[in-house]
């Protein structure tokens, strides 16, 4: 292998494009281990080509819902049931426990979607009835929405919640929904695809 020693590579007189690598080129190797790549303020890189290794992946991912409609009794903190994944690229996702655990090496910020519909819920018209959804990290509430219900009228209620959260590799993640109207019944959410589900996938380390 050869090596050349310079200061400034350049393109010469009256050429504005500098090439490097051509026909017999396969891989272009900048740097060794230890050294910086210096982008200069008011320099612009334009990608036409596939970057990888950046984080712009944003794994891992995955989304996961019902299996089929889920009963949740009245006046308990209820785990949602997502045995079903759409995807899961690290497996991170357990479809018995219901949870997602961040994976060896991928300790990060993470975003996380979830969404409920409760069907034929009633609350109460003199009393403060209401449902609510938590995504829980080991166990403890850390992004919550309730939504208060103060009439006698049964119909289907959809509630949603998301949050970015720093996690450590280890940590769980798990969705539940919590209810105490319809007369103090147990009440069904709906399996249907559009409308329980929850969601999540690292943004950054």
């Amino acid at each position: 292998m050869s090596k050349i020693q310079v200061d400034t590579i350049d393109t010469r007189s009256g050429t504005a494009t500098m090439q490097i690598g051509s026909t017999n080129t396969s891989t272009i190797t900048l740097g060794v281990s230890g050294d910086t790549i210096n982008v200069p303020s008011g320099v612009t890189i334009a990608n036409a080509g596939t970057a990888t290794g950046f984080g712009e992946s944003n794994t891992p991912s995955f989304r996961a819902r019902l299996s089929g409609d889920q009963s949740v009794a009245n006046q308990t903190t209820t785990k949602l049931s997502l045995a079903t994944e759409d995807w899961d690229t690290d497996s991170a996702w357990n479809t018995s426990n219901y949870n997602f655990t961040i994976p060896s090496g991928q300790a990060g910020k993470y975003f996380f979607n979830g969404h409920v519909r409760i069907l034929s819920i009633a609350g109460h018209d003199t009393t403060n009835y209401f449902s609510q959804v938590y995504i829980r990290k080991n166990t403890s509430d850390i992004a919550g929405h309730r939504v208060m219900d103060y009439s006698a009228t049964s119909k289907d209620l959809d509630l949603q919640i998301s949050t970015v959260v720093d996690l450590s590799v280890s940590d769980v993640i798990d969705f539940t929904v919590y209810h105490n109207g319809s007369g103090q019944t147990t009440q069904n959410i709906s399996s249907s695809t559009a409308s329980t589900w929850f969601t999540g996938f690292k943004i950054t380390t």
